[in-house]
């Protein structure tokens, strides 16, 4: 069989070879074969002569720059025969069409029986291997068809044809007559250890709970080994040691107290020492919150001056929020402080522009007054009114921490003259429930004090439980002071019933089915304080910040659902808390 070569590239920008698609072949008159090009069998008339011609202008076809070779498979040499023709470079072949073996076919050239086909693909017998150029070249010079034993003359196997485990094997190999011939390798330092990967293997622990590791230990090891962590590191590894949070709820807004030296200039300074009282716990409760943050705001519009170009009516509510801001920085805002200041904003938004400042301040201040007096004051009298009507002689009515609105009830009845006895329940670490004692003692009236861990013991000879609210959800359920939903739900499983007293302002949309979800975080150092008194003193708890598997949590309310609650006194009656919606649908658009 007679072989010539023929180099041909695919693409002038890739360089890729190809092959062009097969024809068939057919026979003429004399019995030769006919050979049909592609452009010739399947694009007629000027469309295939059209195809030809910019096939040839790209350069796929020229043999002006082709060198003639020529050599036969069978070891023979016939390089002056002038019909076989080799390219430089990895081109395509030209196969007789007499020759043995089948070839694949690529197309034609013009020369009669002569077919060009890509080395790649190019098998001699029974060879698993494509020839290779220099085994070509060999052939040229006599010596036996290139098979793989034949272009390997060492015997040896390729990488591609060898399995996975004789790889490994070879690689195993190598390194290992590396190391033989450089001693240095094998006594290469490893690479310097991490805190994580000195750190043991600790189990999964449960959530609210965060796993830390010996820093000392670490440091230790680092030091022996002649390593240390980088700065980024030893950043990394203090955050996670010194935090203090409960994985729980470290979602919740931890307060940032009230910072009067980095305050901005335009804060009122009523609202720099409501802002300290509030993150002192000086003012405590919601009505009491609301009405200080009416009453600064009060003397903040008296203070306030329209600037130039602009109406009080669209400046002051701007005026407003950096004052707010302040507020909620010093101590999370409270809901009843929420539907007040939206309440003042309502009204500052409904003054007519025409007035003059004077006027319009004059108008504000008397709104405010009115909302205090309206929503708080009047509707607090109104409970007690209503709330006398449930407290009878010989009465045990248990109470938890304290509420302004229970404490007047309670004195109230013991001014009407009505013989009854009070268990006060208090908890840590605020002990709201001592300033109450104080007032019902200062009375006359006969109590009782002790912990929450005691609640069980002193339910037994309860008749009545009254609790305050912080707020009332849509949902109907009760949001206070931490410890009431414990105190409602053990005075429902002894069929006790249990009486909210809350104003209607404290009326939320908001829907909420947990503790967890919106709540605030105490100060944890109060928790610290261990002794029975108001004023801390030192315990087991004081280094406690040094102590990395110690953490403090200190909530301040939690939810008590509807089914555990009996009534709620309002100042528009007693309603069941279900009722929480409707109220809100149907008086909303009446106070506003």
């Amino acid at each position: 069989m007679t072989i010539s070569w023929d180099h041909m590239t695919g693409s002038s920008s890739l360089g890729h070879h190809f092959i062009t698609k097969r024809f068939d072949r057919k026979m003429d008159q004399e019995g030769k074969p006919l050979i049909e090009s592609y452009e010739t069998k399947w694009l007629p008339g000027e469309v295939g002569k059209k195809h030809l011609e910019t096939t040839r202008a790209r350069g796929l076809s020229d043999p002006g720059k082709e060198r003639k070779v020529a050599f036969n498979t069978t070891g023979s040499s016939s390089s002056s025969k002038a019909n076989k023709r080799f390219s430089s470079g990895s081109g395509f072949v030209e196969a007789n069409e007499n020759s043995g073996p089948s070839l694949p076919r690529a197309r034609p050239i013009s020369e009669g029986g002569k077919e060009r086909i890509p080395i790649e693909q190019i098998r001699v017998g029974n060879s698993p291997r494509p020839l290779s150029r220099q085994s070509i070249a060999n052939s040229t010079s006599g010596s036996q068809p290139a098979t793989s034993s034949s272009s390997n003359p060492t015997g040896k196997k390729y990488m591609k044809d060898m399995t996975k485990s004789e790889r490994r094997a070879f690689q195993d190999k190598q390194r290992a007559e590396k190391a033989a011939l450089n001693p240095s390798i094998l006594t290469k330092k490893p690479p310097t250890p991490t805190p994580d990967s000195l750190s043991p293997a600790l189990p999964e622990k449960s959530l609210g709970t965060t796993i830390h590791t010996d820093t000392a230990g670490v440091k230790k090891t680092l030091g022996s080994l002649g390593g240390t962590p980088s700065t980024k590191q030893q950043q990394t590894k203090l955050s996670k040691d010194t935090s203090k949070e409960v994985a729980l709820f470290s979602h919740l807004e931890t307060p940032k107290g009230a910072n009067t030296a980095l305050a901005p200039k335009e804060i009122h300074p009523a609202v720099l020492v409501l802002g300290l009282q509030f993150a002192q716990y000086k003012i405590c409760g919601a009505n009491a919150r609301c009405i200080a943050t009416l009453a600064a705001f009060k003397k903040l519009i008296q203070d306030y001056k329209t600037p130039k170009g602009t109406t009080l009516s669209r400046h002051l509510p701007t005026y407003l929020s950096p004052q707010i801001t302040y507020l909620v920085n010093a101590r999370p805002m409270s809901v009843s402080m929420g539907n007040a200041i939206r309440h003042l904003k309502w009204e500052i938004s409904t003054i007519d522009i025409d007035l003059s400042e004077d006027e319009a301040k004059s108008l504000l201040c008397g709104k405010i007054d009115e909302f205090i007096r309206d929503r708080i004051t009047v509707p607090d009298r109104m409970i007690v009114e209503y709330g006398l009507q449930k407290i009878q002689d010989g009465d045990v009515i248990l109470t938890y921490a304290r509420s302004s609105v229970v404490q007047a009830l309670l004195l109230q009845a013991h001014a009407k003259g009505i013989k009854f006895r009070v268990i006060v329940i208090d908890s840590r670490p605020r002990l709201e429930g001592k300033k109450l004692l104080r007032y019902l003692v200062d009375a006359g009236i006969n109590c009782t004090y002790a912990f929450l861990h005691a609640l069980g013991f002193a339910l037994k000879d309860v008749s009545k439980v009254f609790l305050g609210a912080h707020a009332f959800m849509s949902n109907g359920a009760l949001y206070s002071r931490v410890g009431t939903a414990m105190v409602s739900m053990m005075a429902k499983d002894k069929n006790i019933p249990v009486i909210v007293c809350c104003e209607t302002y404290k009326f939320t949309d908001r829907v909420q089915l947990d503790s967890f979800v919106m709540n605030e975080q105490g100060n944890p150092n109060e928790m610290v304080n261990l002794s029975n008194t108001i004023t801390p003193q030192p315990g087991q708890l004081e280094e406690w910040l040094q102590q990395a598997d110690l953490k403090l949590l200190n909530l301040m309310y939690d939810l008590t659902p509807s089914q555990y609650i009996t009534t709620v006194i309002t100042e528009i009656g007693m309603i069941p808390c279900t009722s929480v919606p409707v109220i809100l649908r149907e008086f909303k658009p009446m106070l506003h």
